[in-house]
């Protein structure tokens, strides 16, 4: 997509496709994915601050690759996660805006491949642990349903073999912990909820949840995952999906990292976030596995900067970058994205081609040695290539749709970004107010020249146009086989 990969290349592509496959184990993958984190919020990306210290990320991003053009599925959490485990838009199936609830039902059809039950087949041990929020069940979800263990499918029948969560957003009852399918006690109590910056909605809760308490459960389930498998499995690789439920509200540290930012509860929250990826290299270190681990750490959208309010304390959570979450500018879908491998990426190295996180399906198949099928991941391209430093063999993603919250559509190809609509289509309002938009990314990277109604771009906008409309029409947009 006219970007610049900045890493020592070596062998080509096919050869070192080969190199992961033979004769030695698979490599180890881990998908960390904050909720909420802005571009800007990683200290190592933001040129323009440093009041948040997130030294753990930093460290991924010294001993592995920085994806500067990095994008989320959408500008809202469900949407993205559904397309990181499909490595499809979201906007394929019946949600078209918007998010799931807590008693919302599974989004995912059991039959679709995901990237647990591909990996899965390829011989890893997969593991789910963090905020889900993608429904359960077949069909909408009542307390009975929770208090009864009445929760199938979720994502046991997704291809993970192990799973522990809450249903949804940390602010979204029912408040309860899940375990394989199983809430670790019933949800039989109730909590009449807390105010901003502490937020959650009122609901039911069980006697073992304490919002306080989620980020250090989860994150002492997925080092014993890890810990686990390595004691039991080591000759078998595994795979850990850990989205994690913050920095989204409640705004919640830990006595250790209060006070820690200089951007207020929300930054020192984002330190405990930093914590947490810290504790997960810990346990792959101590496994000695972490040569041959892929330690990916991202976010599932900007930061929603009106409930943050960073800028009170000068520092921008989304960076340079137009809006934040839920918005179509990028500031609602350009997102951190650092990728660490030690056997494979050079420390160090930066990328600043476009990639979505749908790509992850395609990519990690690649590293797996498999094909997807053509109804799988149909919005899916490999950046393996990126990774290792080379020049792709074949080719490479052609465009990028973008999602806001209400539904609206944005392309970007190459250096050009269309939007069709006006405004934010999300939290920030309608801008300028004309009914489409045209931005070069290259020169006007923080969208503040539209170039809508410009006469020299009119064939630039009917062409983008003309892309999105094919991509909607055919169901999908990498190239099928």
């Amino acid at each position: 997509m006219g970007g610049r990969l900045f890493a020592a290349g070596g062998v080509t592509m096919s050869n070192q496709a080969m190199n992961l496959r033979a004769g030695k184990k698979l490599p180890n993958i881990i998908f960390i994915m904050a909720d909420d984190l802005g571009y800007g919020d990683v200290n190592c990306l933001n040129t323009n601050s440093d009041k948040i210290p997130t030294p753990n990320m930093d460290r991924i991003a010294a001993n592995g690759m920085t994806f500067t053009d990095s994008h989320s599925g959408s500008a809202v959490c469900t949407p993205t996660r559904y397309g990181v485990l499909t490595g499809r838009y979201c906007w394929r199936t019946y949600l078209t805006s918007g998010v799931l609830w807590g008693y919302s039902k599974l989004l995912v059809d059991t039959s679709r491949v995901t990237i647990a039950s591909m990996l899965k087949k390829q011989g890893y041990h997969t593991g789910c642990v963090g905020k889900w929020h993608l429904g359960l069940g077949s069909s909408q979800r009542t307390l009975s349903d929770y208090i009864n263990n009445n929760l199938s499918p979720g994502p046991n029948e997704l291809g993970f073999d192990y799973w522990f969560g809450i249903p949804a957003s940390l602010d979204m009852d029912p408040y309860v912990y899940i375990e394989n399918g199983q809430c670790t006690r019933p949800p039989t109590e109730s909590t009449s909820g807390s105010s901003s910056p502490r937020f959650w909605r009122s609901g039911a809760i069980s006697d073992d949840f304490d919002h306080a308490e989620v980020m250090p459960k989860f994150t002492e389930k997925a080092t014993a995952f890890i810990d686990n498998h390595c004691k039991q499995q080591p000759e078998k690789p595994f795979f850990l999906y850990f989205p994690l439920s913050a920095p989204h509200t409640p705004y919640m540290s830990i006595p250790s990292s209060d006070g820690r930012s200089q951007a207020g509860i929300y930054g020192d929250f984002v330190t405990l976030c930093d914590w947490t990826v810290g504790e997960v290299i810990k346990a792959v270190e101590k496994s000695g596995q972490l040569d041959n681990t892929l330690i990916i750490i991202s976010s599932d959208n900007g930061c929603d900067e009106n409930s943050a309010k960073t800028a009170n304390y000068g520092h921008n959570s989304n960076h340079i970058y137009r809006g934040q979450k839920a918005d179509i500018w990028d500031g609602g879908h350009r997102v951190p994205f650092l990728a660490q491998w030690p056997a494979v990426v050079q420390a160090g190295s930066s990328c600043d081609e476009s990639i979505c996180h749908t790509d992850l399906l395609m990519t990690f198949a690649e590293i797996a040695g498999t094909k997807l099928p053509n109804d799988a991941g149909e919005d899916s391209y490999s950046f393996l290539s990126y990774l290792m430093g080379t020049t792709p063999a074949g080719p490479t993603r052609e465009a990028i749709v973008h999602h806001s919250i209400s539904g609206g559509f944005a392309i970007r190809k190459g250096k050009w970004k269309f939007i069709d609509g006006k405004g934010s289509m999300g939290w920030s309002g309608n801008g300028d107010g004309l009914p489409g938009q045209l931005y070069d990314m290259e020169t006007d990277p923080d969208e503040s020249n539209n170039l809508y109604e410009s006469a020299s771009h009119q064939s630039i906008i009917q062409e983008m146009k003309a892309l999105l409309q094919t991509y909607k029409d055919q169901g999908y947009s990498r190239p099928m086989t």
